[in-house]
């Protein structure tokens, strides 16, 4: 079924798809060939040029098991139009409203000219959050100021205790918005003065990270006010928010490290591994959070091992190693369980196993535990 090479330099996109009958799967192939691109049945096409560089052409198509089929198809680059927005509806657009299809894998071509324009990638990864934390080897450690409908004092409390604590990255809760109980502006303002503070006494270098979230302008207003009042990264959801703001963020706006959160990327048919791991960092995230096996949620153990290393070992030449974050349930006595999965290439976010501990002191004690249990790990 597979088609001559193509005369131009391709995106290469796997798809798993699902047919029983062999008409069902060549007439599926043939609309994921179609539909990303001219979005016309073959027979409409009367255009040489069109035929020839836009229509998808067909790599290879293998069987996985019964009725789950491997789909491998070569698009233009050129249809991308070097645009953020446009690179996805190529890899994904019209074909992710069929049932029947999953993104699985994608392959940039290393001759592409215009990827710095549409996909800045991470600015910081791996190694500039390792400096800006002062933690050049070990594990890093995090959590969350949460819940929703605390008082500002209390947010800002919690924060304070966090970084005297000695955890590393303490940022906001994806819940925190604009709330009238914790306003943007005042909760960043306490919470970074919490943490200079805490910072001042200790000698560590501990980072808050506000949550941006909103409509665009909102969110390039707060991040611009988030970086006056010298956070150390900011967190945006950009399944939420789009990746292509995360893109321009990253390219245009950003001179700290941007923390992805997983929020609604469950509202797709993109493999975890490709959409946490590959195109997250490709949009420009530094670190990604995504959920932990054996927490709340249902990733496995093979997929959370896929997703930490395409971060930590990305598949495209220009891509820098950026850090895993696995959170989402993952209890406090079950840190060393976790270390030994990922190893010290990694952001260890524990919130509600901290929160369980109980009052104030409790949860300083914990917490400082914590810190200890992840500084002595020697794998």
């Amino acid at each position: 079924m597979a088609s001559s090479p193509a005369p131009w330099p391709a995106l290469r996109v796997t798809y798993h798809v699902t047919a029983t009958t062999k008409a069902d799967l060549e007439a599926r192939v043939e609309s994921l060939l179609l539909e990303q691109t001219v979005e016309l049945p073959r027979a409409a096409l009367r255009d040489k040029f069109v035929l020839e560089n836009i229509v998808g052409r067909l790599a290879s198509v293998e069987e996985i098991r019964d009725s789950l089929h491997r789909v491998i198809i070569d698009f233009p680059i050129i249809a991308t139009a070097d645009d953020p927005a446009q690179f996805l509806n190529v890899l994904f657009g019209n074909s992710s409203i069929q049932e029947h299809v999953m993104l699985a894998d994608f392959e940039l071509p290393a001759d592409w000219p215009g990827r710095g324009n549409a996909l800045p990638g991470p600015q910081f990864g791996t190694a500039g959050l390792r400096k800006i934390a002062g933690v050049p080897e070990r594990a890093l450690t995090s959590t969350a100021l949460k819940p929703i409908g605390l008082s500002l004092g209390r947010i800002a409390f919690l924060c304070g205790l966090f970084a005297q604590a000695g955890v590393d990255i303490i940022k906001d809760d994806h819940g925190l918005a604009n709330h009238p109980f914790h306003p943007f502006q005042d909760r960043v303002r306490a919470c970074q003065k919490a943490v200079r503070e805490a910072n001042a006494a200790s000698g560590r270098r501990s980072i808050y990270a506000p949550n941006l979230t909103g409509t665009p302008s909102t969110v390039l207003d707060q991040l611009k006010f988030a970086q006056d009042e010298g956070v150390g990264a900011v967190m945006v959801a950009p399944m939420l928010l789009g990746l292509p703001l995360l893109a321009e963020i990253v390219a245009k706006h950003a001179r700290v490290p941007v923390l992805g959160h997983p929020s609604f990327g469950g509202a797709t048919r993109i493999a975890p591994e490709l959409l946490y791991g590959k195109l997250f960092p490709l949009y420009g995230a530094d670190a990604t959070i995504f959920a932990n096996f054996g927490g709340r949620f249902a990733y496995s153990r093979e997929t959370c091992g896929k997703l930490a290393r395409a971060l930590t070992h990305p598949d495209i030449p220009w891509l820098i190693p950026t850090l895993p974050m696995p959170a989402g349930g993952i209890k406090y006595h079950q840190v060393a369980d976790v270390l030994s999965f990922y190893g010290r290439e990694v952001i260890l976010l524990i919130g509600g196993g901290l929160y369980e501990a109980g009052d104030d002191a409790a949860l300083r004690a914990r917490a400082e535990e914590f810190v200890r249990h992840v500084g002595e790990f020697k794998g």
